[in-house]
């Protein structure tokens, strides 16, 4: 009876995990916001789901990043404006999410503070001035806009104050691959920095940002902490979509 007992539960445990990797690597996967190179539209200790079949499936879309075939099935172009996790090209293991600006083909570049796309300003129009937001464990003053791509994507997005990423060279995207820039637009590595980022190709992306379904403040203390929920928690932002 106890031998029949055990390798039942075995059993029972085995097609749990199995159940939950084919969720995590087909459908839909939880990821953890760790820095702040998106605030405020995510925030550090957001936790949100990705849906890993919104842009087909390739060896990324696997926990580990199994070689069981090669390029992209099932693929659907993303959309600019779109809120992506991708693996970094630098070592094609760590995740990343940032917003998609450029498609194949696309021209972007800064000039004096303002985004281009090929060769036409993003309209935006200041939403606050002096927004105090994270970079690291630093503060910072910033201002920040309300950008409209074409095709319609509405989204904020921050400058810092005192020092900004004013002028760039031309960033001309290649076949197949994609650009992405954080919201914190001071405080993020993107593709602008061609050596540690840059252009991310589609086989790297996992997925597509869909649902913020936990937050909390780490800064302030543990979720263990119930008597200072009202403080850590942010319920506010609980079942937000992004």
């Amino acid at each position: 009876m106890t031998k029949k007992f055990i390798v039942e539960n075995i059993k029972t445990l085995l097609y749990a995990l199995i159940i939950a990797i084919f969720i995590r690597s087909i459908l839909i996967q939880p990821f953890y916001i760790p820095s702040s190179s998106m605030e405020s539209t995510l925030l550090v200790g957001d936790r949100l789901f990705v849906t890993k079949f919104s842009y087909g499936y390739s060896k990324h879309s696997f926990p580990f990043s199994p070689a069981i075939f090669d390029g992209r099935i099932l693929y659907k172009l993303p959309k600019r404006g779109d809120i992506v996790v991708f693996k970094t090209p630098a070592d094609n293991r760590t995740d990343y999410i940032k917003r998609l600006i450029g498609l194949p083909g696309d021209i972007i570049q800064f000039i004096d503070g303002n985004l281009y796309l090929n060769g036409n300003q993003i309209l935006k129009t200041i939403k606050s001035k002096n927004e105090i937001l994270y970079c690291g464990n630093s503060k910072i003053k910033v201002t920040t806009f309300i950008e409209k791509l074409p095709g319609g994507k509405i989204y904020t997005a921050s400058y810092r104050n005192d020092y900004s990423y004013k002028n760039s060279d031309k960033f001309i995207v290649p076949d197949e691959h994609f650009f992405f820039l954080g919201d914190n637009r001071d405080c993020s590595k993107d593709s602008r920095f061609l050596s540690e980022v840059g252009y991310v190709h589609k086989d790297n992306l996992v997925g597509k940002a869909q649902i913020l379904f936990f937050s909390s403040d780490a800064k302030i203390g543990s979720i263990f902490k119930i008597w200072q929920w009202d403080k850590i928690m942010r319920f506010k932002r609980f079942f937000k979509k992004i």
